[in-house]
């Protein structure tokens, strides 16, 4: 590709949004323009995106092929970029060892030779000595320990090429369609999701929004967070808001001040314009007038509210009465009795059928209390009225809610005297005693029963249902948020085959302003999750591994490696971890990111191979501990990645793989017993409405329309197909 390098490095963006359409889609929208022998540019793309795991579709290569070389240029100068970001190759992956994974010393030994070099530096001798006579050392304080002794060219020069193998990734880029038409569908697409959106969709939700606000929008925008997103973009469009609640408003306010939608976090809000305050108190006004009852919504979240009347002075406008009386509820001027508190004052008062019947009113919240509803009876005819209940009302429930609940009960322990995992909207997790008294078997199953029932009701007819076998074990993406951002990137309780000799897990961090310690270690454990042994900066070598040295700061980026073979892999478990030893955290740095390679034994090259990277994910969430996903060996002696997306709170610094293997452990037992509704659960309520039902092998394609359902799209579907893969496995989930 040397030959386009000039081209690329000056080459234009034709649609500023076209890398969310990639990383969103795997699609590759063309410009219009003039036709011409672009099959030699088109060739030299395609090999350099080989070189980073990618690769042109068939389709794609032919169009690309038609186009002038200078319109080709400019294609592969954007996508390019895009994917290199994507698969992590976009910054410089440098280790401590220069030849890593070959000639990591023992830990002990290592240690040893620093000192021996700070006792050569007349700069650090007499302070080395003096922590000598001391009987303590402290790594930091050594020239030699924490900080690149090699430039990266030295680093690249010490090791030989990729050998490429077979197993080797390969992310097939599909050919899509005009710009503008690919970023309105991806638009249309995240703004309608039936589930909620991660950090980084909300994100792109929002720059594709401002973009589309005067285009087509969404029949209905189920999640309440995109709501507030898509009217921050109407807002500034001058278009009409999206509110039928107080708490779309208070969202609303939340965006315009760059804060959190989901109303997790406190937001600070911002001075706002004169004319953005008439907008909010307007919307507020009119739903408050619409239905006085929606007052009630203010209490959930009265601090907010209080907060957002200073920014808004709504005593400026007195013909605005309902929009002041929400100031006057959040302010306790004016009572304004909640649902949930009537819901609490009969289940005080042990009147179960009669906050049964007010549940069937809000049936979402029905269906979220039906637990504690079951748990709250005291003989079988309440027990018969709360199903009986959640019987008539599931047809007005959402899908997700639906299936959640039917998670929930196929989880459902006998009672007291089980752990619980808790995780919540940002991965923060811990552990718990089941103090719950049980859930009786019969209502348990007449619910599962009703569940399914409700659930294939509303599952399209998928005509011929084509299947990739190895996409039957992903997790249904319930929430966006049990999902990092990245490439190859599965939801939370997902598990997926891993096929390789070499394991290699990376961490990347680049910080802010502040020096930053990032550690990566990887834990074994035993089939009772007993600890085996680690690799860390504490323990670089372990049979069958190494750790490629300790980076303690990290002004221009910084990388850590650890090298597995999995056949000499002691015990059951694998649980890498990225622990903050010092300075900032996951969402205070510059970028941070996880991931791991596969290879096999003879395939050599860098530390760092874009083309052999499985996983990529970014790391972004509370806690001083992160714990991507851990590695399970099954009782066929194969391995498999269980994804977690955890974080654990950890210390306020020095965390280390021995101090928390314990909560990691036990964290993990329970995640790996607890059954998540899997792809299969709804690909086998879909084919009982199927005319055929295919397991794919990938060899032979029909020739129709199919429903496919997998990891990767293949090549040569029928146009009017429907396909769904882990950019849009949301699709599956019923409205």
């Amino acid at each position: 590709m040397r030959g386009l390098t000039p081209f690329w490095d000056h080459a234009r963006m034709v649609h500023p949004l076209e890398p969310l359409v990639i990383r969103h889609t795997h699609r590759l929208s063309l410009p219009s323009g003039p036709t011409g022998q672009g099959d030699v540019a088109a060739r030299q793309f395609d090999s350099a995106l080989m070189s980073v795991g990618f690769k042109l579709s068939a389709d794609l290569l032919e169009r690309l092929s038609g186009l002038a070389p200078e319109t080709v240029v400019e294609v592969a100068a954007r996508a390019l970029d895009t994917v290199r970001e994507m698969v992590g190759d976009h910054v410089q992956h440098n280790v401590y060892f220069v030849d890593f994974p070959a000639n990591v010393p023992e830990t002990f030994d290592f240690w040893t030779r620093c000192i021996v070099e700070a006792l050569a530096d007349e700069a650090s001798r007499d302070a080395t000595l003096a922590q000598l006579r001391t009987g303590v050392v402290d790594l930091l304080t050594l020239p030699a320990y924490g900080n690149y002794q090699h430039t990266y060219a030295e680093m690249l020069a010490a090791h030989a090429e990729l050998i490429a193998a077979a197993g080797d990734r390969t992310t097939v880029l599909h050919l899509g369609g005009v710009p503008d038409d690919e970023v309105t569908a991806l638009y249309l697409a995240l703004a309608g999701s039936t589930t909620p959106l991660g950090e980084e969709g909300l994100r792109d939700l929002r720059a594709l929004a401002g973009h589309c606000a005067d285009g087509p929008q969404p029949d209905e925008i189920p999640v309440r967070e995109n709501r507030a997103v898509v009217n921050l973009a109407r807002i500034d469009a001058g278009a009409d808001l999206l509110l039928d609640t107080v708490t779309d408003v208070l969202r609303l306010a939340c965006a315009l001040s760059d804060g959190d939608v989901t109303l997790v976090e406190p937001t600070r809000f911002r001075s706002l314009p004169r004319a953005t305050r008439r907008s909010l108190l307007a919307g507020l006004d009119a739903v408050v007038a619409a239905a006085p009852a929606k007052l009630a919504d203010v209490t959930a979240h009265s601090e907010a509210f209080k907060r957002l009347g200073e920014r808004l002075h709504p005593h400026e406008y007195p013909h605005r009465p309902h929009a002041a009386d929400v100031f006057a509820v959040a302010r306790g001027e004016k009572e304004a009795r909640s649902f949930d508190s009537h819901v609490e004052e009969l289940l005080g008062a042990n009147d179960v059928t009669g906050a049964v019947r007010l549940l069937t009113a809000a049936p979402g919240k029905l269906f979220r209390s039906l637990d504690r509803l079951l748990r709250a009876c005291l003989a079988q005819d309440e027990r018969d009225s709360v199903v009986d209940a959640a019987e008539r009302v599931a047809g007005q429930v959402s899908g997700r809610v639906l299936l959640s609940v039917r998670e929930h009960f196929g989880n459902r322990g006998p009672g007291p005297g089980e752990r619980r995992v808790f995780v919540n909207r940002s991965g923060a997790a811990w552990v718990a005693a089941d103090t719950r008294p049980p859930v009786l078997p019969p209502e348990r199953e007449r619910l599962i029963a009703a569940l399914d029932a409700e659930t294939r009701r509303r599952l399209p007819a998928p005509g011929h249902l084509l299947i990739d076998p190895d996409v039957l074990d992903v997790a249904l993406p319930l929430s966006g948020r049990a999902t990092a951002a990245g490439l190859g990137v599965l939801p939370r309780g997902s598990v997926s085959p891993v096929d390789g000799e070499l394991l290699r897990f990376f961490v990347y961090w680049k910080q802010t302003s502040h020096t930053t310690d990032y550690d990566l270690s990887a834990l074994t454990l035993d089939a009772s999750y007993a600890t085996v042994s680690w690799l860390s900066y504490t323990a670089l070598t372990d049979v069958g591994g190494e750790h490629s040295g300790d980076i303690t700061e990290a002004p221009d980026g910084a990388s850590e490696f650890i090298n597995l073979r999995l056949d000499a892999v002691r015990g059951a478990f694998i649980v890498p971890q990225v622990n903050i030893f010092s300075g900032e955290g996951f969402e205070e740095v510059e970028e941070s990111f996880f991931g791991f390679m596969l290879r096999d034994a003879e395939q050599l090259g860098r530390p760092f191979e874009p083309r052999t990277v499985r996983m990529k994910s970014e790391l972004r969430g509370p806690g001083r501990v992160a714990l991507p996903l851990a590695f399970l060996r099954g009782s066929d002696g194969r391995w498999r990645a269980k994804w977690l997306h955890l974080y654990l709170r950890g210390n306020p610094n020095a965390n280390r793989v021995e101090g928390n293997r314990v909560s990691v452990a036990t964290l993990l037992r329970g995640l790996v017993e607890r059954e998540y509704l899997t792809v299969a659960h709804l690909t086998g309520l879909l084919s009982e409405r199927a005319t055929a039902t295919t397991r794919w092998d990938g060899t032979t394609v029909p020739d129709g329309p199919v429903t496919y359902i997998g990891l990767r799209r293949p090549d040569g579907l029928h146009p009017d197909s429907v396909i769904v893969t882990p950019e849009n496995l949301r699709d599956l989930i019923p409205g």
